[in-house]
C-alpha cells in the first residue's frame, strides 16, 4: 500500500508531476511500457497471455486545491479554487505554496464578526493566504500569481481507519500499484492509467481513450461517504467499513450493464464485501471513456472517503484491501469477465 507517501504529495489539478514521478518510479520495472502522454498522463502497460481485449484500470492522479491570482498590498495572496472546494473547510488550514512556502488561510476571528456575517456562507474573495509577508514586494519574492496552492495533511492510521488529503483519489492510484506489485499477467492486455486533471472536467480520461481504443475501462475512485453525523440513512451515498462501492449510475453516465453485473457476480462469487454507490451525484472518469471515440464499455468501483475535497479524509482499511482483492479478481477472470 502507497498510501502514505501518495497521499502527502501534492498534485493539485494539471501539476501532478510529483504524484507521477513517484508512481513512475515504483512501477518502471514492473510494466512492459511505461509512457507520459502530451497531457501528462502516465500511462503503464502488462501484455496479456492470450492478448484478446484490452482493459484500462484508471485512477486519476490530481486532488483538488488553489492557484494565487493575486498578491495584495499588505502581503497577503489572493487565491481561486482548482476543483470542487467549499469555503466551509478552509479557514485555518495550513496550506504549501509550489511545494515550499507555508502559509495559513485565514479571515477574522469570530470576536469581530457581526450576527449577519457568521450566520452567512463565506465567499472566497473574503479569504487570504498569509504567508508572514508584511508587503506586496516581500510576498512576491516567495510566490507568484499562477502558484499552486495544496493543503498540507499527514497521512495517519488509527486501528481500521486512514486520514489524509486527496483520497480522492490517491486511494485508486495505490490500489493500481498494488495490483501491479501481486500478479505478473493476465490473459488481458491490461493497461493501469494514472490520470490528470479529472477533478476540473474528466480531461486526462479522454486523451487516454484515443491512443489505447480500450474494450472496458474500470475507473477505481475514492467517493463520497454518507455516514456523516445528522445525515439520515436514506441520504447515505455509501457506508466506511461495507466494502468498495459499484456505481450504477452518476452524473452524466448510466454504467454499461454487462460490466457491472459482472462486477457484482466477481464480488460474490469469492465474498468479497461490496456495496452499491446509493446517490448519483457527482461523476468520474468512466463517463468520458463511455463516450470518447467510438466508446468504451466503462464501470466504476470507488473506496468510500467521508469528507472527501477537503483537507483531511477517513477511509476504511477493509474497504481498500477489498477494493484491490475486487479488481485482482476481476482481471483473473479473463476472457470470462463480462462476456
Amino acid at each position: 500500500m502507497y498510501l502514505k507517501e501518495l497521499t502527502e504529495l501534492d498534485g493539485v489539478s494539471g501539476n501532478e508531476q510529483q504524484v507521477r514521478e513517484f508512481i513512475s518510479d515504483k512501477i518502471k520495472d514492473k510494466v512492459d511500457e511505461l509512457k507520459v502522454d502530451v497531457l501528462g498522463n502516465l500511462i503503464a502497460y502488462r501484455k496479456g497471455t492470450k492478448g484478446g481485449r484490452k482493459i484500462v484500470l484508471a485512477a486519476h492522479m490530481d486532488e483538488v486545491g488553489f492557484m494565487v491570482t493575486n498578491i495584495e498590498d499588505d502581503g497577503t495572496l489572493a487565491f481561486a479554487p482548482v476543483g470542487g472546494v467549499e469555503t466551509q473547510v478552509m479557514v485555518g488550514k495550513i496550506v504549501r505554496i509550489n511545494g515550499q512556502t507555508l502559509g495559513a488561510i485565514g479571515y477574522k476571528a469570530i470576536h469581530i464578526q457581526d450576527k449577519e456575517q457568521i450566520l452567512k456562507p463565506l465567499s472566497i474573495d473574503q479569504l487570504r493566504v498569509y504567508i508572514g509577508a508584511k508587503s506586496k514586494e516581500e510576498a512576491a519574492r516567495q510566490v507568484k500569481i499562477g502558484d499552486y496552492v495544496a493543503f498540507t495533511t499527514t497521512f495517519d492510521q488509527e486501528n481500521n481507519r486512514l486520514t489524509g488529503k486527496a483520497f480522492d483519489d490517491r486511494a485508486g492510484c495505490s490500489v493500481l500499484m498494488d495490483i501491479i506489485d501481486k500478479i505478473d499477467r493476465y490473459e488481458d492486455d491490461v493497461y493501469f492509467a494514472f490520470l490528470v486533471q479529472e477533478e476540473v472536467g474528466l480531461r486526462g480520461s479522454a486523451v487516454v481513450v484515443e491512443q489505447i481504443h480500450p474494450d472496458i475501462a474500470i475507473v477505481i475512485e475514492g467517493t463520497t461517504a454518507g455516514d456523516d453525523p445528522e445525515l439520515p440513512e436514506y441520504q447515505w451515498a455509501t457506508h466506511l467499513g461495507d466494502g468498495p462501492a459499484i456505481t450504477f449510475m452518476h452524473r452524466g453516465y448510466v454504467v454499461n450493464k454487462r460490466v457491472y453485473e459482472s462486477i457484482i457476480e466477481v464480488a460474490e462469487k469469492y465474498s468479497i464485501a461490496h456495496q452499491a454507490k446509493r446517490r448519483t451525484a457527482g461523476g468520474t472518469d468512466a463517463a468520458r471513456f463511455a463516450r470518447t471515440g467510438a466508446g468504451t464499455a466503462a464501470a466504476v468501483v470507488s473506496v468510500p472517503s467521508r469528507y472527501i475535497h477537503s483537507p483531511v479524509s477517513m477511509i476504511d482499511l477493509n474497504d481498500y484491501n477489498n477494493t484491490v482483492l475486487l479488481l485482482q479478481k476481476i482481471l483473473e477472470q479473463g476472457e470470462a469477465f463480462a462476456r
